[in-house]
């Protein structure tokens, strides 16, 4: 289950609307925010598909002008990976010799 720690940048007009759009998420938990439209948060996620997706939803919310990761624990999935439990799909891929020039 992977929890992740984000710092939100929000347009301070919007912080409080925006503060009861977070409370109706029960994957997210704000843990404090200021004056100046800063907020901490924390997701907590079956998959780290599943907080990609929350995360994309969330930044998008009318007000927010940036959601930056600052921390993040995924010990469990990466076991369950390693046990070939769960396939995370890659999105992306290493270059060949021939496709780097």
């Amino acid at each position: 289950m992977p929890i992740g720690g984000f710092v939100v940048h929000v347009q301070p007009e919007e912080k409080e609307e925006l503060l009861r759009e977070l409370s109706r998420h029960p994957q997210v938990e704000v843990f404090g925010h200021d004056e100046k439209g800063h907020l901490i948060v924390v997701l907590e996620t079956e998959t780290s598909e599943e907080m990609e997706a929350l995360v994309e939803e969330l930044s998008r919310l009318r007000g927010v002008i940036n959601f930056n990761l600052a921390y993040l624990h995924a010990e469990d999935e990466v076991k369950k990976i390693e046990a070939g439990e769960i396939k995370p799909e890659i999105r992306f891929h290493r270059l060949r010799p021939e496709e780097s020039s």
